[in-house]
């Protein structure tokens, strides 16, 4: 009696006619998600809401973190994260004012590239030449401002006297992309989405592990992310709201939550 063969791996002609018929389905898809896109815009002009920032970043989170933990065989976190941002950000773009403004600082091209990572090449992009001019730009309808984190430069701090201007977003959203060196803002709610970071800011003399233990004591774990122009930023674990006890029992005279965002997705 003959043992049965295994089956033959596929030719590299049958791989690539495969692929290309994929490509016909992707296509198809997308393009059917893009139609229903505009679908929902002329539902919010409708609606009245045409002028409204759809920015959600909440549900972009729980959508890619879905997707991230969803079996696969091949499909990285970076290429599911790549994809579904350029077509969320394609999709915000339609439905009504979207745009970025970004400070690099001394890595300008680092900058615009943290950008496009996280909101896809949609929206439109200017660099500026000073956080102000980005933070100016986020106060506008459909305005996103991206600045990076510096040892020599506290923008952040001005965020406090800012409260409609909230952080939603820490940049790379990967770690795989590397760590945490820029900060995404805009005047818009800020939700918990279950896997979260909080940024706080606060005006206490000394050093920062002095200021992590005494919020340790409180229950809060906090790490420091930069330090400038006599104020500290904090990361805190967790989502904190502005009036939380604990942060107002914590060191300081001038400080303050300035916003949150999911954690990196991979993570």
């Amino acid at each position: 009696m003959s043992e049965a063969k295994p089956d033959a791996a596929p030719t590299l002609d049958a791989v690539r006619q495969r692929i290309d018929a994929l490509d016909t389905e992707l296509l198809r898809l997308i393009d059917e998600r893009a139609s229903l896109a505009r679908v929902v815009a002329a539902a919010k002009r409708a609606a009245g809401d045409g002028g409204k920032f759809g920015l959600r970043p909440g549900r972009e989170a729980a959508i890619l973190r879905r997707l991230i933990a969803s079996e696969r065989k091949a499909a990285d976190a970076g290429l599911i994260v790549g994809v579904w941002q350029e077509l969320i950000g394609d999709s915000l773009a339609g439905q009504g004012p979207f745009h970025i403004s970004v400070w690099g600082a001394r890595d300008p091209g680092r900058g615009v590239e943290l950008a496009r990572q996280r909101f896809g090449g949609a929206p439109p992009l200017q660099q500026v030449a000073k956080p102000e001019d980005a933070l100016a730009a986020a106060r506008t309808p459909g305005g996103v401002a991206v600045c990076a984190l510096t040892p020599d430069n506290a923008w952040w701090g001005r965020l406090l006297a800012e409260p409609a201007l909230k952080v939603f977003a820490a940049l790379p959203c990967l770690a795989a992309w590397g760590p945490m060196s820029a900060l995404a803002v805009a005047a818009i709610d800020v939700e918990p989405t279950g896997g979260d970071s909080t940024f706080w800011v606060t005006d206490a003399p000394g050093a920062a592990p002095a200021i992590i233990e005494a919020l340790g004591r409180d229950g809060v774990a906090a790490d420091i992310l930069a330090s400038a122009g006599g104020l500290k930023l904090f990361q805190l674990a967790g989502f904190y709201q502005r009036d939380d006890e604990r942060l107002a029992r914590a060191p300081g005279r001038l400080s303050g939550v300035i916003g949150a965002a999911p954690t990196q997705l991979d993570v």
